[in-house]
């Protein structure tokens, strides 16, 4: 298998030992967790799931988009929530970036997220 390393200044650094995001073989992307970080001042964006979910859609956009891809070819997402109850407000943002063509999806409610984040999503993508 051949794998390549993926990284791009226009979404947060990793916060800890990993990368965020491998393209394997050529074909798929798996991005790490990103939080909801935002790029320009590498600090956390306030605690309201509906910025926060934005923020981290954005991050996953632009990892992506530095890979070759883009969210249009997103097979898999898993959602990290720290509160079942921002579910609702977590899927309308998420609805607006992923309305035509909604990719395979898990969320699953954690108890603690790094930096306290109220959400934390990956993915795995086509690359073009």
């Amino acid at each position: 298998m051949i794998k390549e390393y993926v990284k791009t200044s226009k979404a947060p650094a990793p916060i800890g030992p990993y990368s965020q995001a491998i393209i394997a073989s050529g074909k798929l992307i798996l991005t790490s967790g990103q939080l909801p970080i935002d790029v320009h001042t590498n600090q956390m964006v306030e605690a309201d799931i509906r910025k926060q979910t934005r923020v981290v859609i954005e991050n996953l956009r632009a990892i992506l988009q530095s890979a070759g891809s883009d969210l249009d070819r997103v097979i898999k997402t898993t959602v990290y929530l720290k509160n079942m109850s921002d579910f609702a407000a977590m899927n309308d943002i998420y609805n607006e970036y992923f309305a035509s063509g909604v990719p395979a999806r898990t969320t699953i409610e954690v108890a603690r997220l790094p930096k306290d984040s109220l959400i934390e999503i990956d993915c795995i993508a086509l690359t073009d």
